[in-house]
């Protein structure tokens, strides 16, 4: 069944290190794309300006009207109000009214979100998880991001700031609070390697950085424990637990048909994937293992462009997850 006029989506995914614009149709699919170095160092009004210069290219000249702009970007919003709290990698975006700025310039309706809620969105209608109605994401790249969809809806909690499952204190550590992220990250992984590097212990990774105990970081842990380099394997191993353990807790609480991990980190697979299953088979009661599914992200590097087109079409995360992924996906049960 369709209906018309047929509306076009931009799509915009603001990082630390690129910006990247795409136009979608109505089912999500990305029709163009184009990206540009965000140079973030400039500051806020030049990137702001180098932005709204791609959603200009990106609009369509003589082609259908678009139903709206999804913006993602890399730190906490309030959706609601459309406003930027604070982007860490990006020097000079502090409290910034996004959704204003661009909504004067366009006249068009713009939804704003946190990039990991919107890869659990777009995970959740088009990707991995696609059809369900309660879904934990999570990405493992230098830090550790969150994105929680509960009975159908992506949930943001009080002015936007839920799911930052990154921050899940697991346990105290001398006496001190110790966050997830803080152990099991690519940049926590990196930091281990380096220390235990420096103590003398035998790896791969000194050959494969050249003795630069420096330039040891997470891929290259992550390159070390794919050829089977006993000290990497061994803290990949320490992390993936540790992320289990994080899951467990997200499952008690939330209940989730699947949880979908992705972000660079994911990419170890089952090095990565198999501890954190069986942690959770371990740890959590048994009806709550009987129907999970622990899986990677199927969307790669187009999940934040596909969450924000995303936030246009469930009308900023709020509409049934299941209704809207069966009319994206209409050939598909």
């Amino acid at each position: 069944m369709s209906h018309t006029p047929r509306k076009a989506i931009i799509a915009l995914d603001l990082g630390g290190t690129r910006i990247r614009v795409a136009r979608l149709d109505e089912r999500l699919n990305i029709l163009m794309r184009q990206e540009t170095l965000t140079l973030a160092e400039q500051g806020f009004a030049p990137v702001m300006e180098r932005l709204q210069d791609l959603i200009q290219q990106a609009l369509p000249q003589d082609g259908p009207p678009v139903a709206g702009i999804g913006v993602a970007v890399p730190g906490p919003v309030n959706p609601a109000t459309g406003l930027l709290f604070s982007a860490e990698n990006l020097p000079g975006w502090d409290n910034v009214p996004v959704v204003s700025i661009l909504q004067e310039r366009f006249g068009l309706p713009v939804f704003l979100g946190n990039d990991a809620n919107l890869a659990a969105l777009a995970e959740t209608v088009l990707g991995a998880a696609r059809g369900c109605q309660n879904v934990i994401y999570l990405t493992i790249s230098t830090g550790i991001g969150g994105g929680i969809v509960a009975d159908g809806k992506l949930l943001l909690g009080h002015e936007g700031l839920a799911a930052e499952a990154g921050w899940m204190f697991l346990v105290i550590d001398n006496g001190q609070p110790v966050i997830l992220q803080d152990r099991a990250s690519g940049l926590a992984m990196g930091q281990q390697a380096r220390e235990r590097l420096a103590r003398g212990e035998p790896s791969l990774m000194h050959t494969l950085v050249d003795g630069q105990l420096d330039r040891v970081d997470g891929r290259i842990v992550g390159l070390a424990a794919q050829q089977s380099d006993a000290l990497a394997l061994d803290i990949v191993y320490n992390a993936a637990r540790l992320i289990g353990v994080g899951v467990a807790s997200l499952v008690h609480l939330f209940s989730p048909e699947m949880v979908v991990i992705g972000g660079g980190v994911s990419a170890l697979g089952e090095l990565l994937f198999a501890p954190i299953r069986q942690t959770v088979r371990a740890i959590v009661m048994p009806p709550y293992w009987d129907h999970l599914r622990i899986e990677p992200a199927a969307l790669g590097e187009d999940v934040g462009l596909i969450g924000a087109a995303a936030l246009v079409v469930t009308d900023g995360g709020l509409g049934n997850m299941a209704d809207i992924s069966a009319r994206l996906n209409p050939n598909q049960g």
